[in-house]
Protein backbone atom coordinates (compact mmCIF):
# COMPACT_ATOMS: atom_id res chain seq x y z
CA UNK A 1 0.00 0.00 0.00
CA UNK A 2 0.78 3.43 -0.97
CA UNK A 3 1.48 6.47 1.84
CA UNK A 4 -1.72 8.99 0.50
CA UNK A 5 0.77 11.56 0.21
CA UNK A 6 2.75 9.89 -2.91
CA UNK A 7 -0.59 9.25 -4.66
CA UNK A 8 -1.74 12.84 -4.53
CA UNK A 9 1.49 14.18 -5.25
CA UNK A 10 1.26 11.83 -8.81
CA UNK A 11 -1.88 12.89 -9.68
CA UNK A 12 -1.29 16.44 -9.34
CA UNK A 13 1.74 16.35 -11.01
CA UNK A 14 -0.20 14.82 -13.85
CA UNK A 15 -2.57 17.75 -13.41
CA UNK A 16 -0.18 20.54 -14.24
CA UNK A 17 1.96 18.37 -17.15
CA UNK A 18 -1.31 18.17 -18.78
CA UNK A 19 -1.81 21.84 -18.29
CA UNK A 20 2.21 22.81 -19.17
CA UNK A 21 1.54 20.66 -22.83
CA UNK A 22 -1.04 22.48 -24.51
CA UNK A 23 -1.25 20.08 -26.96
CA UNK A 24 -1.92 17.07 -25.10
CA UNK A 25 -5.05 19.30 -23.60
CA UNK A 26 -6.89 20.21 -27.32
CA UNK A 27 -5.74 23.96 -27.91
CA UNK A 28 -5.54 25.06 -31.19
CA UNK A 29 -3.00 26.55 -33.46
CA UNK A 30 -3.43 30.39 -33.32
CA UNK A 31 -5.23 31.76 -36.22
CA UNK A 32 -3.68 33.81 -39.47
CA UNK A 33 -3.84 37.30 -39.94
CA UNK A 34 -6.73 38.36 -42.61
CA UNK A 35 -6.18 41.10 -44.54
CA UNK A 36 -9.23 44.28 -44.15
CA UNK A 37 -11.39 43.76 -47.21
CA UNK A 38 -11.32 47.02 -49.58
CA UNK A 39 -15.03 46.75 -50.02
CA UNK A 40 -15.43 47.94 -46.35
CA UNK A 41 -14.24 51.24 -47.26
CA UNK A 42 -15.70 54.05 -49.84
CA UNK A 43 -13.65 56.67 -51.62
CA UNK A 44 -14.50 60.32 -51.02
CA UNK A 45 -13.74 63.00 -53.01
CA UNK A 46 -13.24 66.43 -51.37
CA UNK A 47 -12.92 69.95 -52.90
CA UNK A 48 -9.34 70.61 -51.97
CA UNK A 49 -7.76 68.34 -54.14
CA UNK A 50 -9.48 69.86 -57.08
CA UNK A 51 -12.60 67.42 -57.50
CA UNK A 52 -16.07 67.56 -56.55
CA UNK A 53 -17.06 68.05 -52.95
CA UNK A 54 -19.26 65.12 -51.72
CA UNK A 55 -21.84 66.10 -49.11
CA UNK A 56 -22.14 63.17 -46.16
CA UNK A 57 -25.74 63.52 -44.53
CA UNK A 58 -26.34 63.83 -41.26
CA UNK A 59 -26.39 60.72 -38.58
CA UNK A 60 -29.00 59.37 -37.23
CA UNK A 61 -30.70 61.38 -33.90
CA UNK A 62 -30.33 58.15 -31.95
CA UNK A 63 -26.83 58.30 -32.31
CA UNK A 64 -26.52 61.95 -31.92
CA UNK A 65 -25.02 62.60 -28.45
CA UNK A 66 -27.34 65.55 -26.13
CA UNK A 67 -24.81 68.31 -26.69
CA UNK A 68 -24.01 67.98 -30.37
CA UNK A 69 -23.38 71.15 -32.41
CA UNK A 70 -25.54 72.11 -34.53
CA UNK A 71 -25.69 74.82 -37.25
CA UNK A 72 -27.35 77.12 -34.36
CA UNK A 73 -24.69 76.46 -32.09
CA UNK A 74 -23.03 79.52 -30.80
CA UNK A 75 -19.35 79.81 -29.60
CA UNK A 76 -18.01 82.06 -27.89
CA UNK A 77 -14.11 82.70 -28.51
CA UNK A 78 -11.43 83.60 -25.65
CA UNK A 79 -10.77 87.18 -25.30
CA UNK A 80 -13.78 88.63 -27.32
CA UNK A 81 -15.47 90.28 -24.44
CA UNK A 82 -18.62 87.74 -24.69
CA UNK A 83 -19.36 86.31 -21.18
CA UNK A 84 -20.45 82.69 -20.29
CA UNK A 85 -23.04 82.70 -18.01
CA UNK A 86 -22.06 80.11 -14.73
CA UNK A 87 -24.57 79.95 -12.58
CA UNK A 88 -23.01 79.11 -8.79
CA UNK A 89 -24.71 77.14 -5.84
CA UNK A 90 -25.27 79.42 -3.35
CA UNK A 91 -25.09 77.63 0.02
CA UNK A 92 -24.93 79.11 3.53
CA UNK A 93 -21.90 78.23 5.88
CA UNK A 94 -22.88 77.68 9.86
CA UNK A 95 -20.36 80.72 11.97
CA UNK A 96 -18.11 78.81 14.48
CA UNK A 97 -18.28 80.60 18.02
CA UNK A 98 -15.59 80.98 20.51
CA UNK A 99 -16.83 77.61 22.25
CA UNK A 100 -16.75 75.67 19.57
CA UNK A 101 -15.37 71.84 20.13
CA UNK A 102 -14.49 68.74 17.91
CA UNK A 103 -16.74 65.98 17.58
CA UNK A 104 -16.73 63.65 20.65
CA UNK A 105 -14.65 60.70 20.64
CA UNK A 106 -15.45 57.32 19.35
CA UNK A 107 -13.76 56.32 22.98
CA UNK A 108 -10.76 56.90 25.08
CA UNK A 109 -7.80 54.90 26.59
CA UNK A 110 -5.82 56.02 30.09
CA UNK A 111 -2.76 54.56 31.03
CA UNK A 112 0.74 55.39 30.73
CA UNK A 113 2.79 57.22 27.83
CA UNK A 114 6.79 57.18 27.03
CA UNK A 115 8.90 58.77 24.03
CA UNK A 116 9.70 57.04 20.79
CA UNK A 117 12.31 58.67 18.12
CA UNK A 118 10.21 57.75 15.33
CA UNK A 119 6.62 58.62 15.52
CA UNK A 120 3.73 58.25 17.47
CA UNK A 121 2.73 54.55 18.41
CA UNK A 122 -0.17 52.73 19.93
CA UNK A 123 -0.49 48.97 20.32
CA UNK A 124 -4.14 49.02 20.27
CA UNK A 125 -4.75 51.33 17.00
CA UNK A 126 -4.20 50.87 13.37
CA UNK A 127 -1.78 53.14 11.42
CA UNK A 128 -3.78 55.72 10.24
CA UNK A 129 -6.04 56.45 13.08
CA UNK A 130 -6.58 60.31 14.24
CA UNK A 131 -6.00 60.33 17.99
CA UNK A 132 -5.53 63.46 20.77
CA UNK A 133 -3.35 63.14 23.36
CA UNK A 134 -3.51 64.69 26.67
CA UNK A 135 -1.15 65.09 30.16
CA UNK A 136 -1.82 65.38 33.62
CA UNK A 137 -1.33 69.34 32.83
CA UNK A 138 -4.24 69.65 30.28
CA UNK A 139 -2.27 70.14 27.51
CA UNK A 140 -3.58 68.26 24.47
CA UNK A 141 -1.89 67.00 20.99
CA UNK A 142 -3.89 65.99 17.71
CA UNK A 143 -1.43 63.21 16.26
CA UNK A 144 -2.26 60.38 13.79
CA UNK A 145 -0.94 57.00 14.60
CA UNK A 146 2.12 55.89 11.72
CA UNK A 147 3.46 52.76 13.88
CA UNK A 148 3.12 49.90 15.55
CA UNK A 149 4.00 49.67 19.39
CA UNK A 150 4.78 49.84 22.59
CA UNK A 151 5.82 46.49 23.15
CA UNK A 152 2.94 44.29 24.69
CA UNK A 153 3.28 43.63 28.56
CA UNK A 154 5.02 47.22 29.26
CA UNK A 155 2.13 48.28 30.69
CA UNK A 156 1.98 51.70 28.30
CA UNK A 157 -0.59 52.27 25.60
CA UNK A 158 1.28 54.92 23.80
CA UNK A 159 4.74 55.80 22.27
CA UNK A 160 5.23 59.54 21.69
CA UNK A 161 7.31 61.67 19.10
CA UNK A 162 9.89 62.92 22.03
CA UNK A 163 9.19 66.77 20.94
CA UNK A 164 5.19 65.91 21.88
CA UNK A 165 6.19 64.01 24.53
CA UNK A 166 7.81 66.85 26.47
CA UNK A 167 4.78 69.06 25.25
CA UNK A 168 2.39 67.18 27.20
CA UNK A 169 3.76 66.15 29.99
CA UNK A 170 5.89 69.63 30.87
CA UNK A 171 8.35 67.64 32.82
CA UNK A 172 11.82 68.27 33.05
CA UNK A 173 14.03 66.19 30.03
CA UNK A 174 14.84 63.18 33.02
CA UNK A 175 11.75 62.02 32.78
CA UNK A 176 10.34 59.21 30.71
CA UNK A 177 6.89 58.06 32.15
CA UNK A 178 3.92 60.26 31.83
CA UNK A 179 -0.25 59.43 32.61
CA UNK A 180 -2.36 60.27 29.47
CA UNK A 181 -5.74 60.15 27.91
CA UNK A 182 -6.10 58.61 24.39
CA UNK A 183 -8.98 60.35 22.51
CA UNK A 184 -9.77 57.95 19.58
CA UNK A 185 -11.40 59.71 16.75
Amino acid sequence: MRPRNLVAGTALTAALALVALPGFVDSRVPSRDWPIDAAAFQQVTTASDGGSSLTIGPLDDALRSADALTVESRLIEPGTGGKIPVSKPRFSVPSSSVDFDIKPPRYKLTGTATFYDNGTTAMRLPRGTIIRVCGPTGTCIDRVVNDYGPVAGTNRIIDLYRPDFFKVCACPSWSGLVKVTVSVY
